[in-house]
């Protein structure tokens, strides 16, 4: 998740779509909600939840440029990339 300013969080969720619509609509306190992190920037698939949690770590202690590196090598533009899941840029259903 991001903001216009590029700040960036990194998370594992087993349900995208209303972990998303948490952070949109600031349901859960803390980093997101702070600095209003409402972008669906970069996200990765996998259905072995251990794996998840290991990529999370390694992405977590990556250099910053690394993660920008790996955002725009898909996202160039930092699009709220929710708009491609669920069809619209705000979240108001689940």
């Amino acid at each position: 998740m991001s903001n216009n300013s590029k700040i960036l969080y990194i998370g594992v969720t087993d349900n995208l779509t209303r972990r998303v619509y948490e952070h949109k609509n600031k349901l859960l306190e803390g980093f997101t909600k702070r600095y209003n992190l409402t972008k669906l920037v970069y996200y990765e698939v996998t259905n072995d939840i251990n794996a998840a949690i290991r990529r999370e770590k390694q992405l977590k202690n990556w250099h910053r440029e690394w993660k920008i590196n790996l955002i725009e090598s898909v996202n160039k533009e930092w699009k709220d990339l929710a708009e491609n899941i669920f069809g619209q840029t705000e979240t108001k259903d689940i």
